[in-house]
C-alpha cells in the first residue's frame, strides 16, 4: 500500500470517465457497483470523477457512496473553469458536485486540465485562492490540479502555488518523449518540486491495449501471461514519484485484468524495462510526420492553422488506425476554424520549418482524411 498526501492508498485508481453503458446510453450502475466492490475488496480506494464527466458523479453516488462507509474510500473530483459561464458559476461547481455525489466533502479536488490556453482564467476567477478556502471549510481535504501543458508552465505553476499538493499528468510509454506531450519532462518537473504524481492516460485512451503490430509482437514474444495493456500500466506505475495510476475501466473484464497485476503491484524489472525500450523504438520507426512541435510554422500562418496539433492527430491515426476517434479529435481542434482544407498554399510555414516537412502536402492529406 502506497502513501499519497498522507493517506494510505493503493497504486491503482478507478477512473470513472468511461463507465459501462446500457443500450440507451445511460450508465449501467449495477455493473459499476460490482466493479467498485471488486476494487475495494482488492484493498484499493481511489475513485476519480469530475464535474464535466456526464453522469459520472451521480453514478459514483449510486454505485459507491450510498453503498459503502464514507471512510472506506477516497473520492476525487475536479473544477473546470472552461465549463463555467463566469466566476460565480465556476465556484458553484463544488456545490453541484457534492450534491451529485451525495457527500459533504471531497477527498482530492483538482483544478481541471490546466494548459497555456486556459491557465489565466483560473487566475482571473481566483480559483487557486478558492481552493484554499474550500479546504479551510472542510469541503475538500487535498488540493491538486491536472495538467496538459508545457514543462515550463508546469514549473511556474508549481513554484507559484505551494498549496497544490499533487499534480495529475498524462504519461505513457509512447508520450514519454513525445515532443508535444513531453511526459518525461513534465514528470521530471514534478519530481524537481517534490510533488507526487497521479497518472492519467497510461494506456493512451485504450490504444496501448491493442498497439500497432510491430509493437504488439515485441510484447507478445516475451511470453508474459499478463495482458498487453499491463505493460503500459506497469511502465508508469514503476516510476518512483508516481503514486497512483488511473485506469478508465469500462467493464468487469478490464477491472479484473487491472487487479491481476495492480492489486499487489511489482515494478518492472530490468529485462522488462528493456522490452519497453524496444517497444518505444518500434513506435518511433513507424510512419509518422516528423514534427517536433516547435511551432515556428504557426506564427505567420494567415489561416491560423494549428499545424502541430493537426499533425499529431494524423500521426495518431496512422499509428493506431482508430479513424473515428481521430475524426472526433480533428473536429474539436478545428471547430473555430483553421482546418487543413483552409490552407492557401502560401508556403510560409515550410520556409520556417527546421525539419523541412512538406507541410502543405500533409495538410492536403489531412483534409482528405478528415473533412
Amino acid at each position: 500500500m502506497s502513501t499519497f498526501c498522507g493517506e494510505e492508498i493503493g497504486k491503482l485508481g478507478f477512473g470513472l470517465m468511461r463507465l459501462p453503458r446500457n443500450e440507451d446510453k445511460t450508465i449501467n450502475t449495477d455493473e459499476v457497483a460490482v466493479m467498485a466492490d471488486r476494487f475495494l475488496a482488492a484493498g484499493l480506494k481511489y475513485f476519480d470523477t469530475a464535474y464535466v464527466y456526464e453522469g459520472s458523479e451521480e453514478a459514483a453516488k449510486t454505485a459507491l457512496i450510498s453503498r459503502h462507509p464514507r471512510e472506506s474510500f477516497f473520492i476525487t473530483s475536479k473544477l473546470n473553469a472552461n465549463a463555467a459561464k463566469d466566476e460565480e458559476d465556476a465556484k458553484n461547481q463544488i456545490n453541484v458536485s457534492l450534491e451529485r455525489l451525495g457527500t459533504d466533502y471531497i477527498d482530492f479536488y483538482l483544478l481541471h486540465a490546466l494548459s497555456e490556453n486556459n491557465e489565466k482564467k483560473y487566475e482571473e476567477y481566483g480559483l487557486w485562492e478558492y481552493m484554499k478556502q474550500l479546504k479551510a471549510e472542510g469541503k475538500i481535504r487535498h488540493i491538486g490540479f491536472s495538467f496538459h501543458g508545457t514543462p515550463e508552465l508546469l514549473d511556474r505553476l508549481l513554484e507559484e502555488h505551494p498549496e497544490a499538493e499533487f499534480v495529475q499528468l498524462q504519461i505513457n510509454y509512447v508520450d514519454w518523449d513525445d515532443p508535444i506531450v513531453q511526459s518525461r519532462r513534465c514528470y521530471e518537473t514534478a519530481v524537481k518540486h517534490n510533488r507526487p504524481v497521479v497518472v492519467m492516460e497510461p494506456i493512451k485512451g485504450g490504444t496501448l491495449a491493442d498497439p500497432p503490430k510491430p509493437v504488439k509482437e515485441i510484447l507478445e514474444q516475451t511470453g508474459s501471461p499478463l495482458s498487453i495493456a499491463s505493460w503500459a500500466v506497469r511502465f508508469v506505475a514503476s516510476l518512483d514519484n508516481v503514486k497512483i495510476v488511473l485506469s478508465g475501466m469500462s467493464n468487469l473484464a478490464q477491472m479484473d485484468d487491472n487487479l491481476s497485476y495492480m492489486a499487489d503491484f511489482k515494478p518492472l524489472d530490468e529485462a522488462e524495462q528493456e522490452v519497453i525500450a524496444k517497444a518505444q523504438e518500434a513506435f518511433r520507426a513507424l510512419p509518422q510526420i516528423p514534427c517536433t512541435a516547435c511551432r515556428y510554422c504557426t506564427g505567420g500562418c494567415p489561416m491560423q492553422i494549428n499545424i502541430p496539433e493537426l499533425f499529431r492527430i494524423m500521426n495518431r491515426d496512422m499509428l493506431f488506425g482508430n479513424h473515428e476517434d481521430s475524426k472526433r479529435r480533428y473536429a474539436n481542434v478545428t471547430k473555430d476554424g483553421g482546418t487543413a482544407g483552409s490552407c492557401i498554399g502560401c508556403l510560409q510555414c515550410e520556409g520556417e520549418c527546421p525539419q523541412h516537412i512538406q507541410i502543405t502536402d500533409w495538410l492536403g492529406k489531412i483534409a482528405e482524411a478528415f473533412e
